[in-house]
């Protein structure tokens, strides 16, 4: 298979090959530094990336001069402003047309993520970064872009939750978008079923979220007897039964969605297993500087040849320097995603081919890490680290 190769826009991995560990060998992020002039003459900073969780580092505002600002303005971004805290008690989600002519006022962080108001995406937003700005976006694609056209300043997004499994939208986005890793975090998901005020649990035939919760709350609806509808989101579920004033109707979604939409929770923790945690990604423009002074994971994506104990062998240069594996996720590659037969039977495809995403425990400061991902590109057709960002163990 021919390699693979994608360039980041923000950073490269530069790996020296030698035949032993104790050769010295380098893992080099490099960043490219932005600054973008408005039309009054002032200079939007540039952020370096970071998390603002219980041991965050500080962020720092950063400014370079650039004679081609106004170039680089006119392809990222518009004079126009989409002002997210506006009059609207409940504000409109980010769309796709709003990409061209929204900015960041710079007066605090400015977190995007996907849903509407009362979702659990934005109560991991907020977890994450506590007096951040949070900006609902419609679809998950719009909240990597908001990032990138810098309207916003980070993206919180689902990549995994423990009954559901693997978010894998967020998976290939990861990899179609320019973005860096540069935290997590690890929200617990308590469901309650909510009604309209006067509505009584024995008045609903019908209950609406998202396909996921209905599934984690299956026990518990089909002992209620109710009819499930799948809508796009357990926040959306929510506005709409009080919009629409149901009264045979009632949502899975959080208490927070209760409160903001006037909602009542007729039944809380209504889900089947107690232990529902969703881990959430923080992703930024520029990656954080890694370091040793906290346990540390890394993400990385790869592809490999087809043959005989090559996956084994990837994931052996990690078992080999006794860094472990946290997490291992298979995606097809896109635009070639079947390998023809090379034994003969009339050239018909056979395999599949495939991307890797893994996450491991350790820092890409560590000259141990450094060595297995070198070891890795000796025999992988791609490799591209995502991020290397603090774990987050709190789940509340």
């Amino acid at each position: 298979m021919a390699a693979f190769v994608i360039k980041s826009l923000v950073s490269q991995i530069t790996a020296k090959h030698s035949p032993s560990d104790h050769t010295s060998s380098r893992i080099e992020i490099k960043s490219a530094l932005i600054s973008v002039k408005r039309r009054c003459g002032s200079k939007i900073p540039v952020l370096a990336a970071s998390i603002h969780s219980e041991n965050d580092q500080s962020i720092e505002a950063q400014k370079k001069k650039n004679g081609n600002a106004k170039n680089i303005q006119s392809n990222l971004l518009q004079d126009a402003e989409y002002d997210v805290a506006s009059k609207d008690a409940h504000p409109r989600p980010l769309s796709s047309s709003h990409l061209s002519n929204s900015v960041s006022n710079g007066s605090r962080l400015r977190v995007a993520y996907q849903g509407v108001r009362g979702a659990y995406s934005e109560s991991a937003a907020q977890k994450a970064y506590p007096n951040c700005e949070a900006v609902p976006c419609e679809q998950f694609d719009t909240a990597f872009e908001s990032v990138e056209r810098w309207l916003v300043d980070r993206a919180v997004l689902p990549i995994e939750n423990s009954l559901g499994g693997s978010i894998h939208r967020n998976y290939d986005l990861l990899l179609r978008h320019r973005l860096h890793i540069v935290g997590e975090v690890k929200y617990a998901v308590r469901h309650c079923l909510l009604a309209n005020h006067g509505v009584k649990v024995e008045d609903l035939k019908r209950v609406l979220s998202h396909p996921q919760a209905l599934a984690q709350c299956e026990n518990t609806l089909t002992k209620l007897g109710l009819v499930r509808e799948a809508v796009d989101d357990t926040a959306g579920a929510a506005k709409h039964v009080a919009l629409q004033k149901l009264e045979d109707t009632g949502a899975v979604a959080s208490s927070a969605a209760a409160s903001i939409y006037g909602l009542n929770i007729l039944a809380e923790d209504i889900q089947d297993d107690s232990d529902n945690v969703t881990r959430f990604l923080i992703l930024a423009r520029e990656p954080i500087i890694p370091g040793t002074d906290r346990p540390f994971k890394t993400s990385i994506v790869f592809s490999l040849e087809e043959g005989p104990g090559v996956l084994f062998k990837a994931l052996a240069v990690f078992a080999l320097r006794q860094i472990n594996l946290t997490k291992i996720e298979s995606r097809p590659l896109r635009k070639q995603p079947l390998r023809a037969s090379d034994d003969g039977n009339s050239g018909l495809p056979k395999y599949f081919d495939y991307l890797f995403y893994v996450d491991f425990e350790a820092s890409m400061a560590d000259e141990n890490a450094q060595n297995a991902l070198r070891h890795l590109k000796e025999f992988a057709t791609f490799l591209r680290v995502l991020g290397s960002y603090p774990v987050h163990t709190s789940m509340v």
